[in-house]
């Protein structure tokens, strides 16, 4: 029996959003699958999902520079989210999404609230609805657009009769998972290719995560979420269609069949007044479709696909200067990377960066306190710019937005392989064995071979108290952590240090590595290394000054 709650506090709204994300991740490549509509390029998924991820590492970024420590007021939080997903959004589905999140964050914040009770979190579904149509300049039913004022009636009409906040939460997500089911009915385009709207698909992900929240009381740690798995109950399928074999041809004739516009077109621009807004909603619908225009705070986030692509930009410049102008070709065309094979590896200190562009990878900042999100992951990739990229993660909790980034950048015309290494020891012995002169797949198996043959261990101080694996641990305790898990607690550096060697270095080792971290004291890494010398015959150490944070070592055995 689980509790549920009544109301929505901080912890509870990331919450939501975060398991939002872990079943957008998990679930982006059905909802790709079904993406017919507006255009058939196979993204809405992977759209939604880049930009949620992005938009809580931006949101995270802003209340750092803001000096906001630990947990932040109800009203700033969601104000600051919802600003981040506009100023993130991906495409159409993105843009909607973004405004989704704005409805819930103006009720939030317009009210000044801490909590959000059940009557609240009715305004919330309803002002997401009615924000996400209005972006849209020619609303089509048989969408998300549809699905979202289903459930916000349902949710009224629930509360309306008396329904606390769990009843309002799962007849929310019947009402969109009917919703959903009826859109083949609304829109000619879905009946043909025998599928959902993609859009509504995500949509009913975001229904469903409230819905888990409300029912199951726990709180994922800041945005970073170290510790965040998908919970169980979100894995049991939503009613949705999926292309079958007779319905795929349909599928894929819609994507051959396209013939709209030729690009997309998005920019941000700032300080627009409402009539500026509306004249720019007007102009593009003149020049494109698929327009949406939608804003948060002073951001206005413009999407349109259109055959001209200076006009679309000359619309915005009779307003303001367009930023982060992105256009993407909608005609199924080759994007041309270049022949060849690059390396993308993530590093978690500046020192690990540079010994990963010294072996000629282009490096990706992302460590614990700021682990990179899917959306800089695929930036690397475009800058490495050839046809096929070998990802190095370098940290177990990356690798959902290194699969995601792989899948995004796969749509680009490029081949990711991503490499199971979960620590930087592992991605330095996966680059050690790499030789561009062997085929790409033979570096793969050898550097995923050289990754996994790689036992890893680190050493870092307890910043509270808790029980591990090593026993209970008070603050300032030094861990040791052997293969991913704490499994040694001391008082003295050198001590724990020395055991944590002792669980990973075996009778074949032949080379230790020492990733030195930037708080490492003075003279721990040479008496380690004396240590090891004196009592290690024939091993091999080779020490990088990582630079590391929150880790004074990492180290690894091969």
């Amino acid at each position: 029996m689980t509790d549920v709650l009544e109301v929505l506090d901080t912890d509870s709204v990331r919450r939501w959003v975060v398991m939002t994300r872990a079943a957008l991740a998990a679930r982006r490549a059905e909802i790709d699958a079904l993406n017919v509509y507006p255009v058939p390029d196979g993204d809405t998924g992977t759209n939604m999902y880049l930009t949620l991820d992005e938009a809580l590492a931006g949101a995270m970024r802003e209340q750092e520079a803001m000096g906001v420590v630990g947990t932040a007021p109800l009203s700033l939080e969601a104000a600051v989210l919802s600003r981040s997903a506009l100023l993130s959004a991906r495409g159409n589905s993105g843009v909607i999404l973004s405004q989704l999140v704005r409805g819930v964050s103006e009720v939030v914040s317009s009210e000044e609230l801490d909590e959000v009770d059940v009557a609240a979190v009715g305004r919330a579904v309803r002002q997401g609805a009615r924000r996400a149509r209005e972006s849209v300049v020619r609303p089509q039913e048989g969408t998300i657009l549809s699905v979202a004022d289903a459930t916000a009636d349902e949710v009224e009409r629930v509360i309306a009769s008396g329904g606390r906040l769990g009843d309002v939460t799962r007849a929310a997500v019947d009402a969109a998972r009917a919703a959903l089911a009826r859109t083949p009915e609304q829109l000619q385009v879905l009946a043909d290719a025998g599928v959902v709207d993609a859009g509504a698909a995500g949509y009913l992900l975001f229904v469903e995560a409230l819905d888990q929240v409300v029912h199951e009381q726990s709180a994922p740690s800041r945005y970073a979420v170290d510790d965040f798995t998908l919970n169980p109950s979100l894995e049991r399928r939503p009613d949705w269609s999926t292309p079958t074999t007779a319905t795929a041809g349909s599928h894929g004739a819609a994507r051959a069949g396209y013939d709209g516009p030729a690009y997309e077109v998005m920019y941000l621009v700032h300080d627009m007044p409402e009539e500026g807004v509306a004249e720019l909603r007007r102009r593009l619908d003149e020049i494109g479709d698929s327009v949406v225009v939608s804003t948060a705070w002073d951001v206005t986030n413009v999407h349109v696909h259109t055959d001209d692509i200076g006009a679309a930009l000359e619309a915005g410049l009779a307003h303001a200067t367009p930023q982060r102008v992105a256009v993407t070709l909608l005609e199924t065309v080759d994007r041309a990377p270049r022949l060849g094979v690059s390396i993308v590896a993530c590093a978690a200190g500046p020192g690990i960066a540079r010994v990963v562009e010294e072996a000629g990878a282009v490096a990706v900042a992302s460590g614990p306190g700021h682990r990179a999100s899917a959306g800089e992951i695929v930036a690397a990739v475009r800058t490495a710019g050839t046809q096929e990229v070998i990802l190095l993660p370098n940290d177990r909790d990356t690798r959902m937005a290194a699969d995601a980034a792989a899948h995004a950048a796969e749509q680009e015309g490029r081949r990711v392989h991503v490499i199971g290494s979960t620590t930087a020891v592992q991605g330095l012995a996966a680059l050690a064995v790499h030789d561009p002169t062997l085929p790409t797949h033979h570096n793969v198996l050898a550097m995923t071979h050289a990754a996994a043959a790689t036992r890893h261990g680190a050493l870092t101080i307890a910043v509270k108290a808790g029980l591990t694996s090593g026993g209970m641990c008070a603050v300032e305790d030094v861990l040791g952590v052997v293969d991913g898990d704490i499994t040694i607690v001391g008082s003295d550096l050198d001590e724990v240090a020395r055991e944590v060697l002792g669980g990973i270095v075996g009778p074949g080792t032949e080379l230790v590595t020492l990733v030195v971290g930037a708080d490492a004291p003075d003279g721990l890494v040479d008496r380690l290394v004396e240590w090891i010398e004196e009592r290690r015959e024939g091993i091999e150490v080779q020490v990088v000054e990582g630079g590391q944070p929150h880790y004074l070592l990492l180290l690894g055995a091969e």
